[in-house]
């Protein structure tokens, strides 16, 4: 059993990575991140990469989760409050009385994680998304269809954002991804890595159900409105899904879940090499 430590001032020193939680999750946390919820503080855990450096819990809470805090290292902090006093620290009423406090190691170069993957390889590509709850869902339905990495590029928000994690149900935590530099060229270098680049865009030369999947495949996904530039779309291969009349795009991460599911499918229909 982890040493329990009682706060009872929402501006005890030790616990000040927990404040405003809201603010300083818009202005970055450096290196490290909030996990929020049961099942992300479960990811976390799991994960290899990333390390949770506090626990926040309401007492109400501690009972339900021996199993997890008996796993803990020594050395990491497990804070319980009352629901009063966790609403003051974090700013809002955290209904699910559960935070952790995580450190999230060196991302690699989007260039290291493509040589990284050998043979078939399905990798999802993000352009724009600036939308939290967008983020998540698509590295939730990224996980679900077992994409390989995802790249992002640099007007994308952080995918290490406590909402995205906990829309994502903590595979932002679990799914290889990189950031790109801003001038980075996403489409030559998934060129030099063998992968053929498909674009989605309302105006796609092919329908979806007539793309057949490439064995190294990247998904190339634009902000809701704008779309990608016409500067991606004419360098790759666009693809379009037919929509009733008078209804001129959907949802992005709607979007993702679609697409891959049909990349999925045509991966199990393929003819064997």
């Amino acid at each position: 059993m982890p040493n329990l430590i009682r706060i009872t001032d929402p501006a005890d020193p030790r616990i000040a990575a927990y404040c405003h939680v809201r603010e300083r999750d818009l202005v970055g946390r450096d290196d490290h991140f909030i996990a929020e919820g049961e099942v992300v503080l479960r990811t976390l855990l799991e994960s290899k990469r990333h390390q949770p450096v506090s626990l926040l819990l309401d007492e109400k809470r501690v009972d339900g989760l021996g199993d997890i805090t008996d796993r803990l290292a020594d050395n990491v902090p497990v804070y319980v409050a009352s629901q009063t006093v966790l609403d003051g620290i974090v700013g809002f009423h955290i209904h699910r009385g559960i935070l952790a406090l995580g450190h999230r190691a060196p991302a690699p170069t989007a260039d290291a994680l493509l040589a990284g993957l050998s043979g078939r390889a399905l990798v999802v590509v993000l352009m724009g998304i600036a939308n939290h709850d967008n983020l998540g869902g698509i590295f939730r339905n990224a996980a679900a269809f077992g994409a390989d990495a995802l790249l992002l590029d640099s007007h994308c928000c952080d995918p290490f954002y406590r909402k995205a994690i906990r829309v994502s149900v903590g595979n932002t935590l679990t799914l290889p991804h990189a950031k790109l530099g801003p001038s980075e060229d996403v489409v030559a270098l998934l060129e030099e890595h063998g992968f053929t680049a498909v674009s989605l865009s309302p105006n796609g030369e092919f329908r979806l159900a007539e793309l057949k999947r490439p064995a190294r495949v990247a998904v190339l996904l634009g902000t809701e409105g704008p779309g990608l530039d016409e500067a991606v779309l004419v360098r790759t291969r666009t693809v379009r899904i037919p929509m009733a009349a008078g209804v001129d795009s959907l949802n992005v991460a709607t979007t993702s879940g679609i697409v891959l599911h049909q990349l999925t499918q045509a991966a199990a229909d393929e003819e064997p090499a």
